[in-house]
């Protein structure tokens, strides 16, 4: 039995050692030296790069930056995914072709994304320009994405075009698992669709909701593509910096892997503690249901 474990699990197991154990050992160790990126590991710090990271206003706003996008997230994805998912769980003619629209910009690289809105978002000949003029809105004068009060949020806003489909998609699939003949009995009852929603659909739809919740926080701490390509450097390091753009600024073009690898296993135990706690507190009730219903 020992030896078909390990047949079926063992490359996984290998791969996974090598792809991500081994390179997290590895940027632990640069991270302890000043290097260079070539030659031997000989100037060893200790700590010192993590003292100097922790100590870096500019890595405690891209960390700011990080949980502002992690919150708003939250706040405005969760509401208006879950109101597209419940309208078109609904029959309606057209439905497949707009739950494919809705999903399309999820599929896109986020390169490609980001260089389309980057044109999109142009001050002065861009389509956003054009409609808001049109109906005589004037954008900021540097651009929605040259301005450093607004670049956050307008980066937010394409994040959210294009990872609402994901939510959508997520919620759809949730919402199959709702019994029509408990929505029915309830509205025998007298019930409204409001309180349909509220008292039968939302409770049954949680534990979708809290995976994606939890898919969102860890992505939203991962920003790099859509800041890195949308946002010009002198914006980015004012208003749009994110630990992971913060981290290959300083690793690769800053010519301190060191520093950068310091930011790295930074930014990989605050994701792995967020994990853990949403795990803790919000995930226990789903896995432990699911480990009961398995023991039974």
């Amino acid at each position: 039995m020992a030896g078909e474990i390990l047949f079926f699990v063992g490359p996984a197991l290998l791969l996974f050692s090598v792809f991500v154990v081994w390179p997290i050992v590895r940027a632990v160790q640069f991270s302890l030296y000043r290097w260079k990126g070539f030659g031997p590991l000989v100037d060893f710090v200790g700590l010192r790069n993590y003292v100097s990271v922790l100590g870096n206003e500019v890595f405690t706003d891209a960390f700011r930056h990080n949980m502002t996008i992690v919150v708003l997230s939250i706040l405005v994805q969760l509401p208006v995914g879950l109101a597209i998912a419940l309208l078109l769980n609904r029959r309606m003619r057209g439905q497949g072709v707009l739950r494919t629209i809705i999903f399309v910009p999820y599929v896109l690289s986020e390169v490609i994304a980001g260089v389309v809105w980057l044109q999109l978002l142009q001050p002065e000949y861009g389509v956003v320009e054009t409609l808001l003029g049109a109906v005589g809105i004037s954008g900021p004068e540097q651009g929605w994405l040259g301005t450093p009060d607004v670049a956050l949020y307008t980066v937010f806003v394409v994040l959210t075009w294009k990872y609402l489909g994901l939510a959508v998609l997520l919620f759809l699939a949730g919402l199959q698992g709702v019994p029509d003949e408990l929505m029915e009995a309830a509205q025998i009852d007298g019930a409204s669709w409001w309180q349909v929603q509220r008292y039968i659909t939302l409770p049954l739809l949680a534990p979708t909701i809290r995976i994606w919740a939890f898919l969102s926080i860890i992505g939203s701490l991962q920003v790099f593509d859509m800041v890195w390509v949308t946002v010009a450097p002198s914006v980015r390091s004012l208003s749009t910096e994110t630990m992971a753009t913060y981290m290959v600024q300083q690793g690769q073009f800053a010519g301190q892997p060191g520093y950068g690898s310091a930011i790295a296993v930074i930014l990989f135990v605050i994701s792995l503690a967020l994990a853990l706690i949403y795990q803790r507190f919000a995930l226990r009730r789903d896995l432990a249901g699911a480990i009961t219903r398995g023991v039974r």
